[in-house]
């Protein structure tokens, strides 16, 4: 690994914070603003103006889409990307894949100091999270465009004056880049689809917004693609600030979500979520071989 190499990856927690910085700040513009330097959720009032915003990244995202994919784990094309893996290291079966997500997703120790994991601690095996047509997550069997999946579930216990941070670290394996980038346009379209989600009984997100950040653009210089959503994250005793990163290194999306609790400022909610995703960035890079 060169010195360049070296670097590049120290600072990718501060590239991915400030990439999602600005991505709040656009998100921002549609609704409140913020008093720790990133948006607070906004609330459904402003859905004209955010879904004007959404449609813009939409359109551009969708240009990214139509055109082919890097080939950054397995693509096959000749797109810019920030890392190429080594060909013989891209997952091509199921065990393969499983392999992977299972060095790629983080544990709770890698989160920080104190994270423990939930109950249960990890998604189903053969299943990944659909939010279904009645804007419901819910774990469905594989596609035939996914390999594997998994998700880990952590949660940071509250404190004197703090309340519980809930987090999960998800990584999805598909057959081909073009079929990863699909799941990002997905992604960024599902806040038109449903402002409003169920995690699970009691649970739901709302005042969704999302927007894209495609390589080269803004700050990201370490993923093919990044979509982000903030909103706010709803329960029987309050609503916190919620984030979700979903990003593309070729046949791999990285997803992070963190669920906000009392006591702690959105940077400090982005920092666990910026950190998280640089982390898994460099897993996957790690494993897979090839050149950033």
């Amino acid at each position: 690994m060169d010195s360049n190499c070296v670097g590049r990856r120290a600072d990718r927690p501060w590239r991915v914070g400030a990439a999602v910085a600005g991505a709040a700040l656009v998100l921002g513009g549609c609704g409140s603003g913020a008093d720790d330097g990133a948006a607070e959720p906004s609330p459904p009032a402003s859905s004209a103006a955010s879904a004007s915003s959404r449609s813009a990244a939409a359109s551009g995202a969708a240009s990214a889409v139509a055109s082919p994919s890097s080939s950054g784990t397995g693509g096959g094309t000749t797109a810019l990307t920030p890392f190429e893996a080594d060909p013989a290291r891209v997952p091509r079966t199921g065990p393969q894949a499983e392999a992977l997500a299972e060095t790629v997703a983080l544990e709770p120790q890698a989160w920080g100091a104190g994270f423990r994991s939930q109950r249960p601690a990890a998604s189903a095996p053969g299943t990944v999270a659909v939010l279904d047509e009645r804007c419901r997550w819910e774990r469905r069997a594989l596609p035939g465009s996914v390999l594997a999946s998994l998700s880990r579930y952590s949660r940071l216990p509250g404190t004197a004056g703090k309340g519980e941070i809930r987090v999960t670290a998800a990584v999805t394996v598909h057959a081909t880049a073009r079929d990863a980038d699909e799941q990002l346009a997905v992604t960024l379209e599902e806040p038109l689809r449903c402002r409003e989600q169920e995690v699970r009984a009691g649970e739901r997100i709302s005042g969704l917004m999302s927007t894209a950040t495609p390589y080269g653009q803004g700050n990201n210089t370490y993923a093919d693609d990044q979509v982000v959503e903030i909103g706010s994250y709803v329960t029987g005793g309050g609503e916190q600030s919620y984030f979700w990163y979903v990003t593309r290194l070729g046949t791999v999306t990285l997803a992070v979500s963190v669920k906000g609790a009392a006591g702690y400022s959105n940077a400090e909610l982005n920092q666990y979520a910026s950190n998280a995703t640089a982390t898994m960035l460099d897993r996957v890079e790690f494993t897979l071989g090839g050149k950033s």
